[in-house]
């Protein structure tokens, strides 16, 4: 049976170039903010960009140098956040030209161009990877080479926030719905001073990364570096669900510890599942199941972490609803489970073992009566959202 109950002190409870970079910014966030409205209840929601549209919304990973922020993708037109230097144009926006993150003062506190000179196009999906320091996303060029940018193919990059630096995994031959993911583990002999940026462990200070991404035939890519020979990575498929071969795979996320990704499979956009799966070649999906008191299938999941416990937090969505929000949530008419709420609950993994089953600790816990589709900050503190209107929501 799926449970209501307020978390104080966020889930403690519980025991997605080449310019100038602005200046880290102090770790902390307004409360004073115009764009907020208070529920004492769910607790305080910040709003983004003047209710813009937006998309590609991912929690900071980084509490330290980014807290009470989310990453984000741009619309063309005009921007109603802050700029932090004449480098980040607010006029005359390109769609997808900037990856931007953004904090609960409306505030840009960290953001990264196209490159123009590299004739780059348009940036697609970005995520926070599971390290702090690191963000994956698409990068869309023209094949022609043409300025109009309207023949687009895509590669896979990380860029380090520290320096803007960027690797590459593939520079091309990538669907422009891949929606990668990243994980980034500490080497037993702890992180590395970050050298040749041209080699997983020069840039990453660790050889054991994992990229994940959805192929054009729609199948979950795994690419694992630090198993076979120096800088090669192991790379497979992930078995599809045996009875869902024509769906569409959305956002493989690995979790913190690097040993699951959970997704969504959807049919149309009003049809969804979400899955479990190990990450290993032989192992089969694991359906999260829809217990009789859930608005509607798991949405967009995410993975959140507390004192080595693993959770998947997800929305849910009133019956006919896409997997999106287009409704104001400042409003306290909606903050009641009318337009969605945001679940979470316990993942019994298996560290140091192949146990393939999944196995749940415990039951749902309805941590916001919104639908927040853009995954939890590390501290549990913020649940981001956007597409259309965007928002952070600090938890009780």
């Amino acid at each position: 049976m799926m449970k209501k109950l307020l978390l104080p002190l966020g889930l403690l409870a519980l025991t997605l170039m080449a310019c100038y970079s602005p200046e880290p910014f102090e770790a902390e966030y307004s409360d004073e903010s115009s764009n907020m409205d208070t529920s004492a209840e769910m607790g305080k929601i910040y709003s983004l960009n003047g209710g813009k549209q937006t998309c590609n919304p991912s929690a900071s990973q980084d509490t330290v140098n980014y807290p009470a922020s989310m990453l984000w993708l741009n619309f063309s037109g005009t921007l109603n956040v802050n700029a932090p230097d004449s480098g980040f144009t607010l006029k005359k926006v390109l769609q997808h030209d900037r990856l931007t993150v953004w904090d609960t003062a409306n505030n840009v506190k960290w953001y990264l161009m196209r490159d123009t000179s590299a004739s780059e196009c348009q940036f697609q999906d970005p995520e926070w990877s599971t390290h702090p320091n690191f963000i994956v996303a698409l990068r869309g060029y023209d094949v022609d080479g043409s300025k109009a940018c309207e023949n687009l193919d895509y590669g896979i990059f990380a860029v380090r926030m520290s320096d803007k630096k960027k690797f590459w995994f593939d520079k091309k031959g990538i669907p422009e719905e891949a929606t990668p993911h990243l994980w980034v583990g500490e080497p037993d002999d702890g992180f590395k001073e970050y050298g040749d940026s041209s080699t997983v462990e020069g840039f990453f200070g660790s050889d054991k990364v994992i990229l994940t991404y959805v192929d054009k035939n729609q199948n979950i890519v795994v690419a694992r570096y630090g198993t076979l020979e120096k800088g090669k990575p192991q790379t497979f498929k992930l078995k599809k669900p045996s009875n869902r071969k024509n769906w569409k795979i959305d956002s493989p996320l690995i979790s913190p510890n690097g040993w699951y990704v959970v997704y969504n499979m959807y049919e149309n956009s009003t049809t969804w599942e979400a899955y479990l799966q190990y990450i290993n070649e032989d192992s089969e999906p694991f359906k999260i199941e829809r217990t009789k008191d859930m608005m509607s299938e798991p949405a967009q999941p995410h993975w959140y972490m507390l004192e080595n416990k693993l959770f998947v937090v997800w929305s849910e969505f009133p019956a006919g609803s896409q997997m999106l929000n287009k409704n104001d949530l400042t409003k306290s008419s909606v903050q009641n489970g009318s337009v969605g709420r945001t679940v979470m609950r316990g993942v019994r993994s298996f560290p140091g073992t192949r146990d393939e089953s999944v196995v749940w600790d415990g039951n749902g816990v309805e941590i916001a009566p919104v639908p927040m589709t853009g995954g939890i900050t590390p501290d549990g503190k913020f649940l981001a959202t956007g597409t259309n209107p965007a928002y952070l929501l600090k938890l009780p």
